[in-house]
């Protein structure tokens, strides 16, 4: 499949597993109230970011799959790139975001008042024949680079409007914090706290969610569910000492937890320079690079490091560094195949290469990093983007391709049990739906 084909093509529909028990179907069972389930998926899709959409992909994979007979909604930031990338019908998170002209004005006027009740009564009209809201993955339950009136507001508002229905939701493998300003925390607090079930996708997130007063007696932790998605043709990078080797290099346009504040263009300056002095010593040492992404928005990334790269080696050939765009983590896992080690920034580059087995450097800008890292046996391969030390991350690198095989192992045997305990997960998800 070609980076612009559309997804929707992929998903069999064979046929839906037997009923459940009596007594234990659950809210939004296919055969329920006499018509098909509908199910409403939610979360930050459409917007160029390839781990969320990685995340909506492997739970519309298993809803097809499990549950084929049951209508799928997806409320989304993107509603026409959603519906072109899988097929399946959508509605906008926010109404009062498309409003124009005078409306536009006169919602400032009254201090965006009127169209968060827009907002409110659009949610109610779209969520009142849903059986069953899921949030599938992404780190929904952080404020990273939002305002508390921006999307802390609208999963609080679409779960506040599910209950009021009557339909279940289901948070599952999120990522949770951190939630810096005090009423995102209370409006993402307040949205969790009405879900039916809830699943995070590593320690820390269920321990944050406690910290801030959730009840986590019966939540669970289970793996991100972009472990799930099938992986491309995986040849094992090549093996022996420290010959020439291909290296991914993973970069983000990161601007500071909150990119709207200031400082945000000095620390992406920062970043940049650092990661293309490690690049240069990659290239000077006979090694190739190829830049990995994870968002659409990291072009002005890649753009920037090959620039810099570009200053300290005018005379580099362009097959020495590799940069092609991804439109999907599909397209990621693809270029992922092509290294054999891979150094980055954004979590799903961290999912995608550890998926496929390779020895992995983290240089992230939350702890979601670090502790997937040291589920995998990793965690001295870790810095923060914005404190990481070049040396460090050399000496870090040459650690890697001396060991890279036990590395490699290390993690396939990993990765076998996260999707071990993804199908656990799947029961438990089958019983709602």
């Amino acid at each position: 499949m070609t980076a612009g084909d559309s997804i929707a093509s992929r998903f069999p529909r064979p046929q839906a597993d037997p009923a459940p028990e009596p007594g234990r179907a659950g809210l939004a069972s296919p055969t329920m109230r006499g018509r098909r389930a509908k199910i409403a998926l939610f979360g930050l899709f459409g917007c160029g970011n390839l781990g969320n959409d990685g995340s909506l992909e492997a739970m519309i994979e298993f809803l097809r799959h499990r549950r084929p007979d049951a209508e799928l909604v997806c409320i989304c930031d993107n509603p026409d790139e959603v519906t072109r990338k899988f097929g399946i019908t959508t509605q906008p998170i926010s109404w009062s975001r498309y409003l124009t002209g005078v409306p536009r004005k006169l919602d400032r006027l009254f201090l965006k008042i009127p169209g968060k009740m827009v907002d409110l009564a659009q949610t109610l009209r779209h969520i009142r024949k849903a059986d069953l809201v899921i949030v599938p993955g992404t780190g929904i339950l952080d404020d990273f680079g939002e305002r508390p009136y921006g999307m802390p507001l609208d999963i609080f508002r679409w779960c506040l409007g599910a209950r009021m229905v009557g339909a279940r939701i289901a948070l599952v493998s999120i990522g949770a914090g951190p939630i810096r300003h005090r009423l995102s925390r209370w409006l993402m607090t307040a949205a969790a706290r009405m879900a039916h079930y809830r699943s995070y996708r590593d320690t820390q997130s269920k321990e944050f969610m406690e910290s801030v007063g959730l009840d986590i007696g019966r939540d669970f932790i289970f793996p991100d569910v972009a472990f799930k998605l099938q992986a491309p043709a995986n040849p094992p990078p090549r093996s022996g000492g420290a010959e020439r080797l291909t290296v991914g290099v993973g970069v983000m346009s990161y601007y500071g937890w909150y990119g709207f504040a200031r400082g945000g263009e000095a620390i992406f300056a920062a970043y940049i320079k650092k990661l293309a002095k490690f690049v240069v010593h990659l290239l000077d040492n006979g090694h190739d690079v190829r830049l990995l992404t994870g968002e659409l928005t990291d072009k002005t990334a890649v753009d920037a490091l090959v620039e810099e790269v570009g200053r300290a080696r005018p005379d580099l050939p362009s097959s020495r560094m590799i940069a092609e765009p991804s439109l999907s983590l599909h397209d990621l896992m693809l270029q992922i195949s092509t290294v054999d080690i891979v150094v980055a920034t954004r979590f799903h580059n961290v999912v995608c290469a550890l998926k496929l087995g390779r020895p992995t450097i983290s240089l992230g800008y939350a702890r979601k990093n670090d502790v997937l890292m040291e589920e995998m046996g990793l965690g001295a391969l870790c810095q923060h983007v914005e404190r990481f030390d070049v040396e460090s991350l050399i000496l870090q690198f040459a650690t890697i391709v001396l060991s890279r095989e036990d590395y490699r192992r290390r993690i396939i045997d990993r990765v076998r049990q996260f999707e071990d305990d993804l199908d656990r997960q799947d029961a438990h998800l089958l019983t709602l739906i």
